[in-house]
């Protein structure tokens, strides 16, 4: 998947996403590359970053539809996900 392209960025996964940003923050910390791929590296991790917080996001709100039921704890999908709504033991 390109790096470059800002849509493929926001299609990876968080452990995607952060796995690239972990490497560009030691690349931007290791020096030793010019300016002009500092810079673009640095925008390639701000659009990482944005995927992070926007997976945790997602998780966040996830984790805050489980909610009781009869049935004993279920969760509830978020809209366009895949229902699951299995039993939490």
């Amino acid at each position: 998947m390109s790096m470059s392209n800002p849509e493929s960025i926001g299609n990876l996964s968080f452990e995607e996403a952060l796995k690239s940003l972990e490497s560009i923050v030691e690349t931007l910390e290791g020096g030793g590359i010019p300016l002009s791929g500092l810079v673009n590296e640095y925008e390639k991790g701000t659009r990482l970053l944005e995927t992070c917080r926007k997976r945790l996001g997602e998780a966040e709100l996830r984790i805050e539809k489980v909610c009781k039921s009869q049935e004993g704890i279920q969760t509830e999908p978020m809209p366009d996900m895949p229902a699951s709504n299995q039993p939490l033991a």
